[in-house]
């Protein structure tokens, strides 16, 4: 039997963002399954909970963010002092990791630490890199510059309808948006990303080769380097979700109660906020469709207000039952419950993935990076669910939830994502192209 000591070792460097913890562990938990040693390089702002994990050694380096700059409204802002604030204490640390295990197979990092782009040449260690998007949001990052130099992105409200000639699925409105005071900061990370990306020794996917075949080779033309689609992440490993905040299991009771397919679960994701307007209107939106729903409204997501305290007196009660709001929920097994007939996103790659492997048709509200593109491919390219391209109004939401769970319309959506759905699955079965790009990125991983 291997100990740690005989186990080639691997070094993953998470991002302290939830949507990116998420798929981080899970990959580095694909790895441990299949005979990896486990180094988790974490900061201390948005710490993983170590005993999650027991299986794997956890490092923490000093990220030296204040209170204020902790406490973040401007997200891009945030990486870029992450970025900057943590270059030497990794250093250091990867330093004294290499002293301890000369023998390391390599370093995972997420694609967000854009600042490891010189990591082998510093280092004489290769470094692979996780990359939390699907292969259509990829190539459009990927054509950032030519979209700036074109002057498409200042064009995404005036010519909102215009497609983009270069990325042909694409309207102006669709392309990538960084939720960010200053553009040029924008910029900024999009080219250190890219720059990171090129100097990589390979670029792994929470990805389907089999539903982004075109895409992936419009990738290897841009990026020469490795690349590995092995997705779903989390259909190949049980409970391996790392979550900042505290799921309320209460909802899958709940949902046990429900009838099938009847419920619209909703949740904008772990870092977009929105304003108190708009939460009242999905909230009566949700409410007027007569329809059963799980409502996540993650504290700190409404501008102005600690939680939900601001819905009108009395609309609690008014639901009688039939809605239930949570601060967090346990998603993965919420979308696999029986009851959950459709999903009100905001259209993540994490969660849209998930949802495509339940086959659970979805309504979009996309608000920035590469959800706009997801929300596109969801609606128009794939056809599996509804997008809210309008300003978010009772009235729409309450339409949307009815098409999606009780019409013709509906139906005809679930039936097309159906074999998407068994794409996901079958392409993890033996042959199948993420069991086979598994196995490839395990046999490169050992030849460094």
């Amino acid at each position: 039997m291997e100990t740690r000591e005989t186990k080639p070792v691997i070094f993953l460097f998470t991002f302290p963002l939830q949507g990116h913890l998420n798929p981080n562990f899970q990959l580095v938990n694909i790895l441990f399954n299949r005979g990896f040693s486990i180094t988790v390089i974490h900061t201390e702002f948005n710490s993983p909970n170590t005993s999650d994990f027991p299986h794997f050694t956890f490092v923490s380096i000093p990220d030296g963010l204040s209170e204020s700059e902790a406490n973040y409204t401007d997200v891009i802002e945030l990486l870029h002092d992450l970025n900057s604030k943590c270059v030497a204490p990794f250093d250091d640390c990867l330093k004294k990791l290499l002293s301890e295990e000369p023998t390391a197979a390599c370093v995972i990092v997420d694609a967000l630490w854009y600042f490891t782009y010189d990591l082998t040449e510093k280092f004489g260690i290769p470094r692979l890199i996780n990359r939390t998007v699907n292969l259509s949001a990829f190539v459009a990052f990927s054509k950032f510059h030519v979209l700036r130099e074109k002057g498409y992105l200042s064009l995404q409200e005036s010519h909102a309808d215009s497609p983009v000639p270069e990325l042909p699925y694409l309207r102006m409105k669709d392309l990538p948006w960084f939720q960010t005071e200053d553009p040029k900061s924008g910029d900024k990370l999009q080219r250190g990303v890219m720059k990171s990306l090129k100097s990589s020794s390979g670029i792994i996917f929470n990805a389907i080769e089999d539903l982004e075949a075109e895409q992936l080779t419009e990738s290897l033309k841009a990026f020469p380097v490795p690349m590995f689609c092995i997705g779903p992440f989390h259909r190949r490993v049980a409970a391996s979700s790392s979550n900042l905040l505290t799921q309320d299991m209460t909802c899958l009771s709940w949902l046990d109660k429900q009838e099938p397919r009847s419920v619209i679960y909703a949740s904008l994701g772990s870092i977009a906020s929105i304003d108190e307007s708009e939460f009242l209107e999905i909230a009566w939106g949700l409410r007027n469709s007569n329809q059963p729903f799980l409502w996540v409204v993650r504290p700190g997501s409404i501008h102005g207000a600690e939680w939900i305290e601001i819905l009108p007196k009395g609309f609690i009660e008014s639901l009688e039952g039939r809605g239930k709001i949570v601060k967090w929920a346990p998603q993965i097994e919420v979308l696999a419950h029986r009851a959950t007939g459709g999903f009100l996103t905001h259209c993540g790659w994490n969660s849209t993935i998930e949802s495509i492997c339940e086959a659970i048709p979805m309504i979009c509200r996309p608000s920035f990076g590469d959800q706009r593109v997801n929300a596109r491919y969801i609606s128009d390219v794939w056809k599996i669910g509804l997008h809210l391209e309008n300003k978010v109004e009772r009235l729409e939401i309450e339409n949307a939830v009815r098409t999606l769970l009780a019409s013709s319309q509906g139906e005809e959506i679930r039936k097309r994502i159906m074999p998407m759905k068994e794409t996901a699955e079958n392409c993890l079965k033996l042959g199948g192209s993420s069991y086979r790009n598994l196995e490839s990125l395990i046999a490169y991983i050992l030849s460094f």
